[in-house]
């Protein structure tokens, strides 16, 4: 037990003999305190019953006698290793003291728990030795050597009680201040309220990645924010009075805070004015807001949130170039049509139903990839070609849904190219007037539209699909001009 914290421990009565063997040559225990095993009637529940008081009383009594440092053979039989705060910074120490030069060397990624995280905090709180067993090994200076110079961290927290006790990793809290080169870390499973020393991982941090643990931007980013309600960042003016002016992320070019429970981006983005890459995927964002403030942003992931619309989104992402918006319930694509630096650009899995919606970004000059797929108007027949016809002469340059635009797309493209510009000259040629003009251009551009078609490189096109388009084209210029001859 350790402040409440309980863990089981089973064991047979072969691994008591062989601990009591262990501690009678190195301790000088004595011999006859572990109670002897008994054949008859062994598989008795009276029996089993007594035994286990009988053992429990042995354990209790070795653990009084060793009052200052429990013996390695007992600590390990009883799982401190795992559980105990003291067993704990003890293993770390010594798997430091033997490997830790060549982790450091490697420059590898090292993995700590929260309840490791914890032991070692809580040992820097208690005014003792750093190595209380006599161990040098074990010291806990070689976990503070180590974790000053470790440039590579990931915090990995679970649900629910930690193997056989009940310690609930997630509701511990812990210090970061002992790291002071981190370059990047990586932190699941640990509520945000219980992480101390985020502020002393800003001058270094260069990506920052947080996994359910919070549910604002602002407990990560400015935790001093639970004391201060009126601050800025360093650097910005305020005409308003501020209690403090907290320091920025001076590093930070990645963050990726997405499986969180965040609802709004909020001013904590001010903090943080060199992020590039952007992750807030699969959270609860129902708007997009303070953006703005990012000026080197240039991909950003808003996909799997609650956004059912965008608007105007030039105004807080004018410098992007690749965004993930998969996963929402836009309808509408209005908001994105000066999103002019924009190359990558994921659209599935929303609620988009028409095709004329791809006309807000048609003109978007650097786009060449758009994901579409599993939108309602997948469904609409020749799907493909009417979206990249409104790329207009682009559409070669446009990856669709992960497919590079065929030859016979493109072919097709052609044609509903020219049936568009036939539409639009008749709109305009409205006035009783211009009708003979109107007529005589509809007439070349029917002609001009069947060369297209003997003149595309696909040939299966024209041989599928010459003799259908023919007949209902010229059905189509008879309804809008019942006086055009047709050659």
């Amino acid at each position: 037990c350790d402040t409440l914290r309980l863990w089981t421990v089973k064991h047979r009565y072969s691994d008591f003999h062989d601990l009591h063997e262990k501690l009678t040559v190195e301790k000088k225990v004595d011999r006859h305190l572990l109670p002897p095993k008994k054949m008859l009637g062994k598989n008795s529940r009276s029996l089993v019953e007594r035994r286990q008081k009988e053992l429990e009383l042995y354990l209790q009594t070795l653990l009084l006698q060793f009052p200052q440092a429990t013996p390695t053979p007992l600590t390990s039989f009883l799982h401190f290793h795992l559980y105990e705060i003291n067993g704990i910074t003890a293993a770390l120490a010594e798997e430091l003291f033997h490997k830790g030069e060549q982790l450091l060397q490697a420059g590898q990624v090292f993995s700590l728990s929260p309840l490791q995280l914890y032991s070692v905090s809580q040992q820097l709180r208690l005014a003792k030795p750093t190595c209380c067993n006599g161990d040098a090994k074990t010291d806990l200076g070689h976990i503070l050597d180590f974790t000053c110079r470790l440039r590579y961290l990931k915090i990995s927290g679970t649900r629910g009680p930690v193997g056989t006790s009940n310690i609930q990793e997630n509701s511990l809290p812990f210090d970061l201040s002992v790291f002071k080169s981190l370059l990047q870390i990586e932190i699941r499973e640990c509520w945000s309220n219980h992480i101390g020393g985020l502020s002393s991982l800003r001058p270094t941090v260069e990506t920052l990645s947080i996994h359910g643990s919070t549910d604002t931007m602002m407990s990560i980013l400015v935790p001093e924010s639970r004391e201060f309600s009126q601050w800025e960042a360093e650097g910005a003016e305020s005409g308003c009075p501020v209690t403090a002016v907290i320091p920025v992320w001076r590093k930070l070019t990645t963050l990726d805070m997405s499986h969180n429970n965040i609802s709004c981006i909020d001013s904590s983005v001010k903090l943080i004015p060199k992020v590039e890459f952007l992750d807030l995927s699969h959270n609860q964002l129902s708007s997009v807001e303070n953006l703005q403030h990012l000026y080197n942003l240039v991909n950003v992931d808003l996909s799997y949130n609650n956004l059912w619309t965008l608007e105007a989104a030039h105004t807080c992402l004018g410098n992007i170039k690749t965004m993930s918006l998969a996963g929402n319930q836009l309808d509408s694509l209005s908001g994105l049509t000066k999103l002019y630096s924009l190359v990558n650009l994921d659209l599935s899995h929303n609620q988009l139903t028409q095709l004329v919606e791809i006309r807000n970004i048609g003109s978007l000059p650097c786009l060449e990839k758009l994901n579409l797929s599993s939108n309602p108007m997948c469904i609409i027949p020749d799907y493909r070609t009417k979206v990249l016809a409104q790329f207009g002469d682009r559409a070669a340059e446009v990856c669709l849904d992960g497919k590079v635009t065929t030859e016979k797309e493109l072919d097709t493209v052609e044609v509903l190219k020219a049936i568009q510009k036939a539409k639009e000259v008749k709109d305009r040629m409205s006035s009783s007037d211009k009708k003979v003009h109107s007529d005589g251009l509809m007439c070349t551009l029917y002609n001009k539209i069947i060369y297209i078609m003997f003149n595309c490189k696909s040939t299966c096109f024209i041989i599928k699909n010459y003799v259908q388009f023919t007949h209902h084209f010229k059905v189509f210029l008879f309804c809008l001009s019942p006086q055009c001859k047709l050659n």
